[in-house]
């Protein structure tokens, strides 16, 4: 048995027994209650099985643990603890043990009602009218019952209540007796006093109902009762003996475990869950509906600097706030629930709150939850005082609405939809720079659920083959030969259109898949260039390899080229990998130290797009890079117009042009290469070689072609000449 379950246990079983008599020694009494404690836990925490709970409120009720201060102290002991073992479980595993202690009770009840009837009404005899057949008998169950008993007539005269009923409402029998019983139904319940017409008439014999009373001290109690009808002996109805019991304690905890099956334990807040079932409930009543999903930003920040406490209280400040200036709703003299301008606010998770905004079919007002959420932000805002900080923290909010479907088509008719767009607005929020508001749209709503689907089809696609390798040349601009390739992956799905890389890329790089996907285009470029190899022996040629930044950061990159490398036959000096400048230099704006092993293993190491991130110069006279790929724009920006000015010159921009040839000179003064992109023209061209640029590739050579057209450029210039 687990430390917990003894600890629970033993507190149980001194709070009852403080609380009244029980049947049991102390210590038989502890052990029956340590084990019982240990079922809950378990059911709370998911270990066990949750219906072993309504197990344990029946064996309550078998073993007289029924009463009302026994019952109060046996919730309060438990309770906290099977919400702490499972915040999510732990109520409904005392829901069960509610449930199943008031079946047992309810049982128990019915059978002394039972016994209770059989003894008081006994069929007349067949040689004489109906009678008591035992007035003595009947006389002592009718005055010691447990329970509430009164003889109504079939006229509604009150003629014969018990000791029990009359302690059960506070009114002595002489102020019951002989009244109507009309004067104790309230007059709003209908369905109580047409019951009692139907017995009346005879129509009905039997009939069980639940009702709050008034107690003669001013409180409500809650009642189980039971009518039951006797006739006369030719049939007509004489008698209705109602049968009542107090169940106001289990009506309190069925109530208290509801409210706490319903509410966020933090802050007071309704739950996910009643949240879920007031959005249902709205969108089958055709009501305009609006959601407002609310995300606190930097929350964490917070927790991990002042400590959770101060982080819970943050978050049961905003709580207060949002429910008492946001939940009313907007406007003037708007109360919850006036008119349905209302607004519920719950506690989805974490640091999520929601906004349900709900308005009459035939008055809506589309504008209103873009306000509710102007107005969280603003409660959201403001500072939180806890102890000695000041706390300012922001929210993003994303807003949409059931109308938001495009063209009608339903998209946001179930709940469900509705709360999947609500979610995918928030994240638009956050990602377009947080402390915002946004604004569903369903057509990048679209285009996000299709960028996730495809991004979930990318796993299969590799495995099923569908990436292929084209080959962009590397040109020597002095002579226009082939000196190396860059390999460039695309994916062509059967059946399908090409996807480019700018699509898949991205995808890849946010889901981790680009670590797979960059070895197979690693291991495959390697083994085209060996075929190239072995089928053109005399032709010398490197490949270009492009890594992503989450290849190059992990541990065992320097493993992995090193691997292909071996399985391939390729040689390390015909291999050249391309980073960019941001990638190059790691998130720390360090070097990645799996530079200077790549370049030990003779590996070349190019800076790719240079001139467009780091761009730190320092630091290329110590990194072990072999060579520079200019970035486009320095190729094309220097000659805007391709054409003649009224000198005779190559029209081109003066700076720009000054620009590119210092940097050119500064990589041949650090011993690295200069590769040109973007090269589209012959006066590019011209102008690159006569600033001394290395090599160049660009659709003035050709474009990225498969590998079966590769070896037609091995023999003569590339491009035109």
């Amino acid at each position: 048995m687990g430390d917990h379950a003894l600890a629970l246990g033993t507190a149980w079983a001194g709070s009852v027994q403080a609380a009244g008599f029980i049947a049991l020694p102390r210590r038989e009494l502890t052990a029956a209650l340590v084990e019982r404690a240990g079922v809950l836990l378990d059911a709370a925490s998911g270990t066990g099985d949750p219906a072993a709970a309504g197990a344990v409120g029946r064996w309550l009720v078998e073993a007289h643990f029924t009463h009302p201060s026994t019952l109060e102290h046996t919730l309060t002991v438990l309770g906290p603890a099977l919400v702490r073992a499972g915040p999510d479980r732990g109520p409904a595993v005392l829901a069960a043990l509610a449930r199943g202690y008031a079946a047992a009770l309810q049982e128990r009840t019915r059978a002394e009602q039972e016994r209770i009837t059989a003894a008081a009404f006994v069929a007349r005899t067949a040689a004489e009218q109906a009678r008591w057949a035992s007035e003595a008998r009947f006389g002592a169950l009718f005055a010691d019952a447990a329970i509430g008993i009164a003889i109504v007539t079939a006229a509604g005269e009150i003629v014969e209540v018990n000791r029990a009923l009359c302690e059960m409402f506070g009114r002595p029998a002489d102020e019951v007796l002989h009244r109507s019983v009309d004067v104790y139904i309230p007059a709003d319940d209908h369905e109580h006093r047409q019951t009692l017409r139907a017995m009346q008439a005879g129509e009905l014999e039997h009939a069980r109902l639940e009702r709050p009373y008034a107690h003669a001290g001013g409180e409500t109690i809650w009642t189980d009762i039971v009518l039951s009808l006797v006739r006369a002996p030719d049939g007509a109805p004489r008698f209705i003996v109602a049968m009542i019991a107090d169940v106001t304690e289990r009506h309190r905890l069925e109530t208290s475990l509801r409210h706490q099956a319903e509410h966020d334990p933090l802050t007071g807040l309704p739950n996910r869950t009643l949240f879920f079932e007031r959005l249902e409930a709205a969108l089958e009543a055709g009501r305009h509906v609006g959601v407002c999903y609310l995300d606190v930003d930097d929350l964490k920040a917070v927790n991990d600097t002042l400590g959770h406490d101060v982080g819970d209280h943050v978050l049961q400040t905003l709580a207060r706030r949002l429910a008492a200036e946001v939940g009313p709703g907007i406007g003037s003299g708007a109360r919850a629930g006036a008119g349905g301008s209302g607004h519920l606010v719950a506690r989805m998770a974490g640091d999520e709150f929601v906004v349900l905004v709900e308005r009459p079919a035939d008055r809506p007002d589309p504008a209103e939850p873009l306000r509710v959420a102007q107005r969280a932000l603003d409660v959201v805002r403001r500072p939180v005082v806890s102890g000695p900080h000041r706390i300012v923290v922001s929210a993003s909010v994303g807003v949409v609405e059931r109308e938001d479907s495009a063209s009608g088509s339903g998209e946001l008719e179930k709940a469900a939809d509705l709360m999947k767009a609500a979610d995918t607005t928030l994240h638009w929020a956050k990602k377009d720079g947080r402390n915002r508001v946004a604004r569903f749209d369903a057509e990048r709503h679209r285009a996000a659920v299709a960028r996730f689907e495809l991004s979930a089809r990318m796993p299969d696609a590799l495995e099923a083959g569908e990436f292929v390798l084209d080959y962009q040349p590397l040109v020597r601009l002095t002579d226009q030969r082939l000196v190396g390739v860059e390999a460039l992956v695309r994916w062509d799905p059967p059946g399908g259109d090409r996807i480019g890389p700018d699509v898949f890329i991205p995808l890849a790089e946010e889901s981790g898949l680009i670590v797979p996907l960059g070895r197979w285009v690693l291991s495959e470029a390697c083994r085209q260039g060996v075929r190239w190899r072995e089928e053109h022996p005399d032709t010398q040629l490197f490949v270009s390899v492009n890594l992503a930044a989450r290849q190059v950061r992990e541990p065992g990159i320097v493993d992995v080229v090193a691997s292909v490398l071996a399985e391939s036959g390729w040689p390390a000096h015909a291999l050249q990998l391309e980073l960019t400048e941001s990638d190059l230099m790691g998130t720390t704006g360090e070097p990645l130290d799996a530079l200077p092993a790549l370049a030990a293993m003779g590996v070349r190491i190019a800076i790719d797009d240079f001139g467009t991130g780091y761009s730190n110069l320092a630091y290329l006279r110590t990194l072990p890079v072999h060579a520079l790929k200019l970035a486009g724009q320095f190729v094309t920006r220097p000659f805007a117009t391709g054409m003649p000015d009224a000198s005779g010159e190559d029209g081109h921009d003066g700076v720009d042009l000054e620009v590119l040839a210092l940097l050119i000179e500064l990589a041949h003064t650090l011993g690295l290469s200069v590769t040109a992109e973007v090269v589209e023209t012959a006066v590019q061209l011209e102008r690159l070689r006569k600033l001394g640029c290395d090599t160049g590739q660009g659709w003035y050579f050709a474009p990225p072609v498969p590998p079966a057209a590769v070896p037609a450029l091995f023999s003569g210039p590339v491009g035109p000449t």
